[in-house]
């Protein structure tokens, strides 16, 4: 028996559209513990994938310390920009 084995969904790659489409569950901890770690790693090897979840969990951040109700104008923008990038982003997860 090969003692790998019960890892082996470690060398399967996560493509970049299911990384881009799990990304804000991954962010607020709602993914199970072998789809974060799928997520995490694709994140580690795709740079634009790395990027965009940097600029997310930024992002994030910021609103957290926020006091108040963001604009809802802001929230449109950001939404739109994430569903841009899901919808032009790499397939390739080793681009960058």
């Amino acid at each position: 028996m090969n003692r790998r084995t019960p890892f082996r969904w470690l060398r399967r790659a996560v493509p970049c559209h299911v990384a881009a489409e799990r990304l804000q569950e991954y962010l607020d901890g709602e993914l199970d513990s072998l789809s974060a770690r799928r997520v995490k790693r694709h994140l580690r090897m795709c740079r634009r994938c790395g990027l965009e979840h940097e600029v997310y969990a930024e992002i994030k951040q910021y609103l957290g310390h926020r006091s108040g109700t963001p604009d809802p104008a802001a929230l449109d923008r950001l939404r739109a920009f994430g569903r841009e990038l899901v919808e032009h982003g790499s397939s390739d997860a080793a681009s960058g």
